[in-house]
């Protein structure tokens, strides 16, 4: 799908959004900074867990909002240890690691998401499309890219 995450799952087309983040605790850039402006109660959420901690890598934090009469579930996936520096920042195993939880935690509930782990994460789409798949198997999931 194309289009703008964060205003269709306003819209009631989700029930669950997942967006990737580091361990730092700062949502400052990509599609984190968006969620952080709409939804501070995702930034609040992760704010609540322990800036830097490597252990927070293939967890989640989470949010659940009430926006236009509807319960919107964030989740903060922790797919990135840090921001900086050039090449693949985005840990595989730890992105296995969050969906796998996100299917357990919330099937059978509309899920949408970005390419996480492949903007600014630098992340290989193909190999993080192939791991969601695989995690979600079975399970109402849908990319949202940008136009």
């Amino acid at each position: 799908m194309v289009g703008d995450l964060l205003a269709l799952a306003v819209e009631g087309h989700f029930d669950v959004i997942v967006h990737g983040c580091n361990c730092q605790c700062t949502m400052g850039a990509g599609i984190a900074k968006a969620v952080k402006a709409m939804f501070p109660e995702a930034y609040a959420a992760d704010c609540a867990t322990k800036k830097g901690d490597r252990a927070k890598l293939g967890t989640l934090s989470i949010a659940t909002v009430m926006r236009n009469g509807r319960e919107l579930t964030i989740v903060n996936a922790y797919t990135q240890f840090h921001w900086r520096g050039k090449g693949c920042l985005a840990d595989y195993e730890a992105i296995r690691s969050c969906m796998r939880e996100i299917g357990r935690r919330f099937s059978g509930r509309r899920i949408g998401y970005p390419l996480i782990g492949a903007g600014l994460a630098g992340g290989d789409w193909e190999r993080i499309a192939r791991i969601i798949d695989s995690e979600l198997m079975g399970e109402s999931h849908t990319l949202v890219a940008l136009p």
